[in-house]
């Protein structure tokens, strides 16, 4: 109970500040930064070293690109269909492939799953993020104003620079040859941080005006993120005999809202930003009410 009121209050809290102008339009920025160059990479070194790798871990990572390719296509039908511009279908795959796995995923799991799972969803997060960092960049260079080809040297950069791929990739390599243990307590204390910071974080950034106009775009959106991708990982599962703990976690982070960096991507290419942030906002409050549809049948049939 109290992380869901952690959730409400922080997310709360940063509208607030917002609307009352208590705050510089730009502390998200901050804020995101301390996340990503610290808080991120602290979790990755509290949980890491603590999985027990086996071949079903394989299935987070599978399932997570299998949601952006389906979002491919099922955005190039929907977009067909509608006679939207490449710039409109690059919008609704980066909002409808990729899911926010931490700043949302994490405090939820936390909620209704306990934090022992993090470890899990750590493997959905920065699987998420490679995808996001090669296909998702490549939609929004071809929606943008950029053209030609994506450069390899581009998205490597993109990779190898992100400081919790980075904290992922230590953790994993550093602890088969050091023993953590002692640092524990350091990391915990960073690790906290996480889920309050990055949802007041999110409630800074919540954008609803002029939505009704793209209320057909927004639902598109929303139900391939918030319905069809959380199914097509649970008939995956269900496919493979996937069980336990593993895929309770990846179904659920694959029903988790759009990702908010999807934003300072589409800004970054000049796709529909209004599109992009309304999706986030709207995405986020509706995604607290279809997760816990998840959670129960993920526990009915996990």
């Amino acid at each position: 109970m109290v992380n869901f009121v952690l959730i409400a209050v922080c997310i709360i809290a940063g509208m607030v500040f917002k609307a009352t102008k208590s705050i510089h339009p730009d502390a998200h920025k901050g804020i995101n930064t301390w996340i990503l160059y610290l808080a991120l990479p602290a979790v990755s070194f509290k949980y890491l070293p603590k999985v027990k790798w086996t071949t079903e871990m394989l299935f987070p990572i599978a399932a997570t690109f299998l949601i952006s390719v389906f979002c491919f296509f099922f955005m190039m039908f929907y977009s067909k269909s509608k006679g939207y511009s490449r710039r409109s279908r690059s919008t609704l795959e980066l909002t409808s492939g990729y899911s926010n796995t931490s700043f949302i995923g994490f405090p939820l799991i936390s909620a209704f799953y306990g934090e022992s799972l993090l470890s899990i969803a750590i493997i959905c997060d920065q699987t998420m993020f490679f995808a996001l960092s090669t296909m998702g960049i490549i939609a929004a260079v071809k929606g943008g104003s950029r053209s030609g080809k994506v450069s390899a040297k581009f998205i490597l950069k993109r990779l190898i620079t992100f400081p919790p791929l980075i904290g992922c990739v230590a953790a994993l390599v550093l602890s088969q040859f050091i023993d953590f243990t002692a640092a524990e307590t350091f990391f915990d204390k960073l690790a906290a941080t996480v889920s309050p910071l990055a949802l007041f974080s999110v409630g800074l950034q919540l954008k609803f005006s002029g939505w009704k106009k793209l209320i057909p775009q927004m639902s598109a959106s929303m139900l391939y993120k918030l319905i069809l991708a959380p199914a097509i990982v649970l008939g995956l599962a269900l496919l493979l005999n996937v069980k336990g703990d593993v895929a309770k976690i990846t179904v659920f982070e694959a029903a988790m809202p759009t990702v908010v960096t999807s934003s300072i991507i589409a800004e970054q290419f000049r796709l529909n930003t209004k599109l992009t942030n309304l999706i986030i906002g709207f995405s986020i409050i509706v995604g607290f009410l279809t997760s816990a549809v998840w959670y129960y049948i993920t526990e009915i049939l996990f």
